[in-house]
């Protein structure tokens, strides 16, 4: 198991213990790659008797690429972060498929249930399936941020789902880690170093999730008023009003996520020296 840490001592705890037991009795298997914490997590993580690697963080396909040379011992990785938590479950069904998993086999995706208020958000949230189970060195990571699991070889689907509270840390947390996601996707828009020729087709029928989302994404950027347009999407197709409060509250603060892109990439563009002209 893998997990990126950096001054995770609050959720860490429940990380490990929502998975003690996964690889057998002794946690032999479990890695922590620590971006230099300032609070407790590298010695709560050493106490938990987790292996702990700490390397300065550049951006998170490359932290988390570099998370994959690890000495693991298992073929398999499950890979967690500290703010979420594999139900009993779901470890039972982990360790079920992967010891009659064929050698084709390269990955397990699973649904994630995202919470706020204490409530599943589960009309609200965009992004409900994600790739957590893979064989390491069939992976790699692409795009610095809002990062992007790319598996060599058949995924396969888990039934049971992994539970995630991104709001654990309090909402100040929250926004102030988006705010630093919205000024790393607006420099990479501006840089143009996403997904240069986006595909409708693509982001309609492609088989596969997550290429239909890289290509969704690439278009979304593309078009005006998108914080207006995500709002709207949020509450009335994907039916965040289904989900109360806490809906309605998650489909606001990620229009105001995407409102600070679209500003961030205006004061970029603005910033550009002036072209001369012949």
């Amino acid at each position: 198991m893998l997990i990126l840490t950096r001054d995770e001592e609050r959720d860490l705890p429940g990380a490990l213990a929502s998975v003690a037991g996964l690889a057998g009795p002794q946690p032999d298997d479990v890695h922590v790659l620590d971006s230099h914490s300032t609070d407790r997590t590298v010695a709560l993580a050493r106490a938990a008797g987790a292996h702990v690697t700490q390397r300065a963080f550049d951006n998170y396909a490359a932290h988390r690429n570099f998370g994959f040379s690890l000495p693991f011992r298992y073929p398999w990785l499950l890979i967690l972060d500290a703010d979420e938590r594999a139900t009993s479950a779901l470890c039972a069904e982990m360790q079920r498929r992967t010891a009659t998993a064929s050698a084709e086999i390269s990955g397990f995706r699973l649904r994630r249930r995202d919470f706020l208020f204490g409530t599943w958000l589960k009309h609200a949230q965009l992004t409900p399936l994600y790739i957590r189970l893979v064989r390491p060195e069939r992976s790699r990571w692409t795009r610095s941020i809002n990062e992007v699991l790319e598996v060599d070889g058949p995924i396969a689907e888990l039934e049971e789902p992994l539970d995630h509270f991104p709001f654990s840390k309090g909402l100040a947390h929250w926004v102030d880690k988006h705010n630093r996601y919205s000024s790393m996707e607006a420099r990479l828009i501006y840089s143009q170093s996403g997904l240069q020729q986006p595909s409708l087709r693509t982001a309609l029928r492609d088989p596969d999730f997550h290429t239909r989302r890289q290509h969704q994404k690439a278009l979304f950027y593309r078009l005006p008023g998108r914080p207006a347009i995500k709002w709207s999407y949020m509450m009335f197709v994907r039916g965040a009003l289904l989900d109360g409060r806490a809906g309605i509250a998650y489909a606001t603060l990620q229009s105001f996520y995407e409102y600070l892109i679209v500003l961030k990439t205006k004061e970029l563009r603005s910033q550009a020296p002036p072209v001369d002209l012949p």
